[in-house]
């Protein structure tokens, strides 16, 4: 009982309570993410559309969540973090309900757009938030906990909307809607602003540095890794936009995919808290390339299988390389951008899962239907182990380029507000590290 306690004790104490505050608002939002999960099989078994157009929509879906990604990374650093989030998430609540009420295949395809645009929005701020109110030492936990409230939510969202789709789809609409909106409401009303600024005498706001954008496309060590998260999101997401017809056409219910895209979700939840204690001190290009094989071999397997416990057995093992990647992932990222910059490099690194969001759905049912679904299951096999031989090349500069920025940091301190944050995030500014840091997602 100690060992327990002790454990339970190293993995959640000691955090901000505004930590937990982003932490029970990503739960909230979590448990009702059901649209995303099930648009796939919406738009083709209940709107009749191809899977053609089933995969355009969803690519807008993609495209709107690059020009959000950006535009939110930009008003992160100069507007702040709450009121970003707040703006994004209302949107999101708003276009959800008119993706649902949406007919013609041009008013779902904007819908989709729109929707995608506001929902990705708030991913900047929200990273730059976690990253503002947590101490580095306590980064790797707290963004693993974070993770993990993703997945519980996400594995209760999985089979309560199977059910839900039962009583009709707009229900789920209804409820991702109703809990973007309270998701919103819990940060933006317990969460103050943690924007910081250089300090200096004539330090008067949210400065920027000049050339901010230059900044970010010559920094060749980072656009790299943002590439290499590319790749390994245009396999990933295959899960959302591919791997549910490939069940349906293996005769298996909405209902079973639910069920068995929710063991992606449970087995984070039951596992994803042992994983920084099994990863800590190890090479984190070492565990990103190993992350890569395992999920190339995940889904190159499902090119095999034709019943449910195949396919959940495909699930299972992919989800052990989101695990190592996750935490590996994100505590390089708040290592690799300066902190007046965190806004926008979150941004940039969320860029590439929105284009990955655009083209995965698009190129996956070109390739399942010129070349096959044998193809596309191996061909994502294959771009796992390249990412891995790309980590491992790649991995000695990384880690240069994080010891490089950590000792010519500059000091910061928090921006003055209308509102006064919480004496937490105060805390958490005042005794953040000084050397720039890389929001992650």
């Amino acid at each position: 009982m100690r060992t327990v306690q002790g454990w339970f004790r190293d993995t959640t104490g000691g955090l901000p309570r505004s930590f937990w505050y982003l932490w029970t608002g990503t739960l909230i939002n979590r448990l009702g993410s059901f649209v995303l999960v099930f648009l796939a099989i919406y738009l083709t078994r209940e709107r009749g559309f191809s899977a053609s157009q089933a995969g355009l929509v969803i690519g807008l879906w993609g495209v709107g969540g690059a020009v959000g990604t950006t535009i939110g990374g930009t008003l992160t650093d100069r507007w702040g973090r709450r009121p970003t989030l707040l703006t994004a998430h209302l949107g999101a609540a708003v276009m959800m309900v008119g993706l649902g009420l949406a007919r013609p295949l041009w008013a779902v395809a904007l819908g989709a757009l729109l929707l995608g645009l506001f929902a990705e929005a708030a991913r900047p701020a929200f990273g730059a938030m976690m990253v503002d109110v947590v101490p580095e030492k306590d980064r790797l936990r707290a963004f693993s906990l974070n993770y993990w409230a993703i997945n519980l939510g996400f594995a209760c969202a999985a089979v309560l909307a199977g059910v839900a789709a039962q009583a009709g789809y707009l229900l789920l609409f209804l409820v991702d809607a109703v809990t973007t909106a309270v998701t919103a409401l819990i940060i933006f009303s317990r969460v103050g602003e943690t924007r910081t600024t250089p300090t200096g005498p004539v330090a008067k706001g949210p400065a920027v540095p000049a050339g901010a954008l230059r900044t970010i496309l010559t920094d060749r060590v980072f656009l790299g890794f943002v590439a290499l998260n590319l790749f390994a999101a245009l396999v990933f997401l295959q899960h959302i936009s591919m791997l549910p017809i490939a069940m349906g056409d293996s005769g298996l219910s909405p209902a079973t995919y639910g069920s068995v895209i929710a063991l992606n979700g449970v087995l984070i939840v039951v596992g994803q808290l042992f994983v920084p204690r099994l990863i800590k001190g190890r090479s984190r290009s070492h565990v990103l390339a190993l992350a890569s094989v395992v999920t190339g071999v995940g889904f190159g397997l499902t090119a095999f299988a034709d019943a449910a416990w195949f396919y959940g057995l495909t699930v299972l093992i992919w989800t052990i390389g989101e695990m190592l990647n996750s935490p590996s992932n994100a505590t390089l990222i708040a290592e690799l951008s300066p902190a007046a910059l965190r806004g926008r490099y979150q941004g940039v690194f969320s860029l590439s899962w929105q284009l990955a969001g655009a083209a995965a759905p698009i190129l996956g049912g070109l390739v399942r239907e010129h070349a096959g679904n044998t193809t596309l299951w191996v061909g994502c096999a294959a771009i796992g182990g390249v990412t891995a031989v790309a980590h491992l090349v790649s991995g000695p500069a990384r880690e240069r380029r994080a010891v490089q920025l950590r000792t010519s940091a500059t000091p910061v301190r928090p921006v003055t507000v209308v509102r006064s944050p919480a004496p937490e995030v105060a805390e958490a500014a005042a005794t953040a590290p000084t050397e720039p840091v890389r929001a992650g997602s």
